[in-house]
C-alpha cells in the first residue's frame, strides 16, 4: 500500500470515528479511574429507581451498587439544574435496596422533587475507613461515600450540593458521623448506635458484630482500650460539639413490646441504643445545642415499622435543611 493510500484510510477511520461519536447515545459521562470511582453500568430497577454499579479504588477495586430515588424532571444531563439531596443510610445486615424494599418512601410526595441517594455500605462496613491493625486501605467506605459517589454524583448525576443525611442502627452512627465530620445541613438517626464507647454492653456488642460472620472484629476500629481514639473519632457521642450547629433528630423506641410489634417482641440491642441517645441527646444539651428534637418514644423494638415513621416524623426538619418547604 502507497503513503497516499495510507493517508486516506487514516482519514477515513477518522470521519468514521467521529461519526459514531455524533450517533452515540448520550449518557452521562462517568468519573475517570483516577479520580477514584466510576460507573461500569447503570440499571432502571423501577419508575424514578435507578441503580449505578461503581467501581471504587477505595474499596480496593471493588464494584458496588448504589440506588438513586429520582426526583420528577430529572435529567443528569442539565448542568444548569443540581438538585438537593437526601441520603439514606441502611443498618447492619441490610444494603443498598433497604429503604426501598422496607419502606413506602419511594412514593413520600414530599421528596419528588428531591434526588434520594441509598448507598451501599457492606452488611457490617461501619462507614467506616477500616483501621486495619494500623495499615489502613481498603474498604474505605467513608472515603467512598464523603469523597468518591459525592463527587460522582454531584459531577454527573444532577446531585446538587446542599445535602442532608438520615440512617438507621449502623446508618444511624453513619449519619451522625458523616454529618459531623462532613458537614452537612441536618441529620436523623433512628435507633442509631450513637455512643459505643458508653459502657462494656455497648462496646462488647458492637464488637460482636464487627465479628460478624467470622470477620475479625480489630480491622474495624481496632480494640476499644487500645486504640481509643480511633473508636471516639466513629463516636457521635464524641463527635457531639460538632452537631451543635445544625438540626438533628434522635429518635429510639426502649426495646419492650411496642404498638407495632408482634406480642412478645423485645430487644435488649434496642434498649442499649436507647441508652446510647439519651446519653447523646444530654449531652447535646448541655453543649448548648439549639436544633435537637428527641422522639424516644418508650415501647418499641428494633424494626422497619418504627423507621418508617421515624423518617416521616424527620421530614420536615430534613427538607428545611435543604431549604425546601415541607
Amino acid at each position: 500500500m502507497t503513503a497516499a493510500s495510507n493517508r486516506r484510510v487514516r482519514c477515513l477511520l477518522l470521519v468514521l470515528a467521529a461519526l459514531l461519536l455524533t450517533l452515540a447515545p448520550h449518557a452521562p459521562a462517568v468519573a475517570a479511574g483516577s479520580r477514584g470511582a466510576e460507573v461500569v453500568a447503570v440499571t432502571q430497577v423501577a419508575d424514578r429507581q435507578v441503580d449505578l454499579s461503581v467501581r471504587s479504588s477505595a474499596l480496593g477495586g471493588r464494584t458496588v451498587n448504589v440506588r438513586l430515588l429520582t426526583p420528577d424532571g430529572w435529567n443528569p444531563r442539565d448542568h444548569h439544574r443540581r438538585r438537593p439531596t437526601l441520603w439514606l443510610l441502611h443498618g447492619c445486615c441490610g444494603d443498598y435496596t433497604s429503604w426501598t424494599d422496607m419502606t413506602d418512601v419511594a412514593g413520600v410526595t414530599s421528596l419528588r422533587d428531591v434526588l434520594v441517594v441509598m448507598p451501599e455500605a457492606s452488611w457490617n462496613g461501619w462507614y467506616s475507613d477500616w483501621w486495619n491493625h494500623g495499615r489502613g486501605g481498603a474498604p474505605a467506605w467513608e472515603t467512598f461515600h464523603t469523597q468518591e459517589l459525592r463527587r460522582l454524583l454531584e459531577r454527573d448525576w444532577g446531585a446538587g450540593s446542599r445535602r442532608v443525611v438520615a440512617g438507621l442502627s449502623m446508618g444511624g452512627q453513619g449519619a451522625l458521623m458523616y454529618a459531623a465530620r462532613h458537614p452537612g445541613k441536618a441529620a436523623a438517626a433512628f435507633s442509631g448506635s450513637v455512643h459505643p464507647l458508653l459502657n462494656d454492653e455497648s462496646r462488647k456488642r458492637l464488637m460482636g458484630f464487627f465479628a460478624g460472620r467470622g470477620d475479625d472484629p480489630l480491622k474495624v476500629w481496632g480494640d476499644p482500650v487500645a486504640q481509643r481514639s480511633v473508636w471516639a473519632a466513629h463516636d457521635p457521642y464524641h463527635l457531639a460539639r460538632r452537631l451543635t450547629s445544625i438540626p438533628v433528630h434522635l429518635s429510639c423506641g426502649d426495646g419492650t413490646t411496642g404498638p407495632l410489634d408482634p406480642p412478645g417482641t423485645t430487644s435488649d440491642l434496642e434498649a442499649d441504643f436507647n441508652r446510647q441517645n439519651q446519653a447523646l441527646a444530654d449531652r447535646l444539651h448541655r453543649l448548648g445545642a439549639r436544633h435537637l428534637t428527641t422522639h424516644f418514644y418508650g415501647p418499641g423494638t428494633h424494626g422497619w415499622a418504627y423507621w418508617q415513621r421515624e423518617l416521616h416524623a424527620s421530614l420536615p426538619m430534613l427538607l428545611r435543611g435543604l431549604g425546601m418547604r415541607p
